[in-house]
């Protein structure tokens, strides 16, 4: 087919958005301008395509908008569990199982792991590094290894499969045009393989240095320094007054969540009730925690329970946009490249709507060996680069469009090549191989350098990506 001059725009705003994030900069602008330009030279209208600058990032506000929304009530809910001191007592039986340095490094794995996939690392940090790491410190494991176990469950594990939420399958599947449910269990498999990968790895090189239990550990490491920051950070987490309703909700919230898991499960592997899948799920785990927010505010304070839920909502939906609003402008030029969303962004019928992703794919599919081995690792480096920004979310637009428009081009399904790429993403850039992500909170709090955290983790992870890969072309 014949390609215009606003294809080749698209393509090479692409590039520079991918050019951009190797640069270590932000791609929100470039993104805004690309769109912009496409949308001029696609129509020739000048107002079009100033138009189009607000109406991508509308559309994909729109297409997008129920990952805020879980977002905000599951950081709410956080919050208003922080209130009643439900958080610590939460992790409280844990730190009298960890007994020695070995035990630790697990338990550390095994909480994370558990908090992040919830309520995503960026609370499971503070939490986990203020109430655990000086225990397993004590217990033997070196700073850098309480470091290591937190980021590979948390930010690697956890995140790049994002299986309760559902907000990073829901980004690459959208973008694919394909199925959120087969995209986040294929990326569940995957991060699962990666995660054991890495971490046995990872274990198996630090475990020579794990020391006897001894108080002298935690006093060498108390005297090393830490930024205000962190320290306010530490103190913010700590300073909260236990409710004597704090054991019921640590026992409501994590029953009503295995409850919603256990039915989750029977819905898909069973005929028993409906099939619950993609947005359907992450509004079960949404609706539940709203239920759960008031109730806790209420048993908290009665008196101000409507103002304490409200304040909550509002915190939580700050935290959301800080989080994810970079992500709209850049989703909305890789939406203008679908062909079923850019008409609405171009002020198109659907039946003239432009594909430039898949007319690109199409025209240089000649030059595209036909192989499901070198797609596949294709994708997972573009994930790779486009982690490198430091967030791991805003790349899965790219990723998932690209994925979509390859798949059934190189025999691969769509849904595959997007967890692959959304494994590469958020490996990298969601805060394991990264300095400049949420690692050098998980530093901070261990108190180790961020480069030898990321020097430390750089090898598991890359050969935990490889092997899930591989696995995962040959499976699925």
């Amino acid at each position: 087919m014949e390609l215009t001059a606003a294809h080749w725009m698209y393509l090479i705003g692409t590039c520079i958005i991918i050019l951009t994030m190797l640069l270590r900069q932000n791609v929100v602008v470039p993104s805004i301008i690309v769109t912009f330009l496409v949308g001029w030279i696609f129509t020739g209208s000048l107002t079009t395509g100033l138009q189009s600058i607000f109406n991508a990032s509308l559309v994909a506000a729109g297409e997008l908008f129920n990952i805020f929304l879980i977002i905000t009530i599951m950081t709410a809910l956080l919050h208003s569990l922080k209130s009643l001191g439900t958080d610590k007592q939460m992790i409280t039986p844990f730190q009298r199982v960890m007994k020695n340095g070995h035990i630790s490094f697990w338990t550390l794995i095994f909480v994370t792991y558990a908090i992040s996939l919830f309520f995503w690392p960026t609370p499971a940090v503070p939490l986990v590094g203020a109430l655990l790491i000086p225990v397993a410190i004590r217990a033997g494991l070196p700073p850098v290894g309480a470091a290591i176990a937190i980021s590979l469950a948390g930010q690697g594990m956890a995140l790049s499969s994002d299986y309760v939420i559902q907000i990073a399958p829901t980004l690459t599947a959208t973008a694919a045009g394909v199925s959120v449910g087969a995209v986040a269990d294929r990326a569940f498999v995957l991060s699962i393989i990666t995660g054991i990968v890495a971490i046995v790895i990872a274990y198996l090189t630090l475990r020579k240095q794990i020391l006897p239990p001894s108080n002298e550990h935690l006093t060498n490491w108390e005297k090393l320094d830490q930024s205000e920051e962190q320290l306010d950070e530490t103190a913010e987490t700590l300073d909260t007054q236990k409710s004597k309703y704090s054991l019921l909700f640590a026992i409501l919230v994590p029953l009503t969540f295995l409850i919603i898991i256990g039915y989750m499960f029977l819905a898909k592997f069973s005929d028993i009730i409906p099939s619950v899948e993609g947005g359907t799920g992450a509004a079960l785990i949404g609706g539940a925690s709203a239920l759960l927010l008031i109730a806790a505010s209420m048993f908290k304070n009665p008196r101000t329970s409507l103002d304490n839920v409200s304040n909550n909502i509002i915190k939580g939906f700050l935290f959301a946009f800080k989080a994810m609003g970079p992500v709209i402008p850049i989703a909305g030029f890789f939406f203008i490249g679908s062909g079923e969303l850019s008409g609405r962004i171009l002020g198109i019928t659907e039946g003239d709507s432009p594909t430039f992703l898949f007319d690109l794919v199409v025209a240089g599919q000649q030059f595209i060996p036909e192989s499901a081995f070198i797609s596949g690792f294709g994708i997972l480096l573009i994930g790779i680069i486009t982690g490198l920004d430091g967030s791991g979310f805003s790349g899965l637009p790219l990723v998932g469009s690209l994925s979509g428009a390859l798949g059934n081009s190189v025999g691969v399904a769509p849904e595959t090549l997007s967890a692959i790429g959304q494994m590469g993403s958020i490996w990298v850039g969601g805060g394991t191989l990264i300095a400049w992500s949420s690692l050098v909170a998980v530093a901070g709090f261990a108190k180790v350098p961020v480069m030898e955290l990321v020097r430390k983790s750089f090898v598991p992870v890359m050969v935990g990506l490889i092997l899930s890969t591989l696995i995962g072309l040959w499976i699925f």
